[in-house]
């Protein structure tokens, strides 16, 4: 066996815990199995399983070496893929994660752009304001805003955005504007209870803390925007929530000369495998939306 394949077979027998098993999936002898990992273990000077009577396991270089010969792996299939369909564009199914409303409002209306760019490919696109399992729900990408709940996230952030205190001119009519973060707590509030009830300003090196009170909350932001519309309060939200609306001036920002902090999108992807070609492609298509 070459180096790739020496490596795809460790890869195999770590994934079985069996030498049997792996010749088996591999179609060769098992004899042949124990050479290959016998010579990777000479080569690299360093003990890569342990044998006992209840199977195979990894020691810790066995471990590290397993995780990078799986990215290898992975990294040349992709390769020929790419190179299989280079010229031809890309092909088959994506399936693409995305919060209600910023899916939209911000990439469903682009979205022919990037159908007429590869017209053999299949998209689905999976809403839900939820962080659903990747792996389980088969999202080859997902789009999510804010801080990444899982460190370990194979992610890439595609955009930052703006957050600001958004209200109707109807309501602002009515209520009146804030003129200070402290003036808030007069006004009633539409509250997302993933962002809290209280929003932190900042103004040349001053800080404005503000517990914000309202009637209601949603956990979506599909509610959230309803509300707005209904003026019914004011709402800390990112620009791409109401973006057509602060471009038609359906919707107002206030407090303009005060910032909170900005919003990142990210590009995730499914832990322990590599992105996809059709998944990148997909992340710059965003990239270019909102950057």
């Amino acid at each position: 066996m070459d180096r790739l394949q020496a490596m795809a077979a460790f890869v195999r027998v770590v994934e079985t815990g069996s030498f049997s098993q792996a010749a088996r999936q591999i179609g060769v002898g098992q004899p042949a199995i124990s050479k290959t990992i016998a010579q990777l273990e000479e080569r690299l000077q360093v003990r890569l399983l342990l044998r006992s009577t209840h199977g195979l396991s990894p020691t810790d270089a066995g471990v590290r070496f397993y995780e990078r010969a799986k990215t290898a792996i992975q990294e040349a299939d992709e390769a020929e893929l790419e190179a299989k369909g280079a010229g031809t564009g890309l092909s088959g199914r994506l399936r693409v994660g995305a919060a209600t409303t910023f899916a939209r409002l911000m990439v469903v209306p682009r979205l022919p752009e990037f159908l007429a760019a590869h017209p053999d490919l299949e998209v689905d696109v999976v809403l839900d304001d939820r962080v659903i399992d990747l792996v389980s729900e088969g999202i080859d990408i997902a789009l999510r805003m804010g801080e990444l709940a899982d460190s370990t996230a194979v992610a890439r952030r595609l955009a930052t955005g703006r957050r600001s205190v958004v209200a109707t001119p109807a309501y602002l009519k009515t209520c009146g504007i804030p003129r200070v973060p402290a003036d808030i707590a007069a006004h009633q509030a539409v509250v997302y209870p993933q962002l809290g009830n209280s929003w932190k300003f900042h103004r040349a090196g001053t800080e404005a803390s503000v517990t914000v009170s309202g009637r209601v909350r949603f956990t979506a932001a599909e509610g959230i925007r309803a509300a707005v519309m209904a003026d019914m309060g004011l709402a800390v939200t990112s620009d791409w929530m109401f973006w057509p609306e602060l471009q038609n001036g359906d919707v107002l920002r206030v407090l303009e000369d005060w910032t909170l902090p900005d919003i990142d999108l990210w590009a995730v992807f499914p832990t322990g495998r590599l992105a996809s070609a059709k998944a990148r492609a997909f992340a710059e298509f965003v990239e270019t939306i909102v950057g």
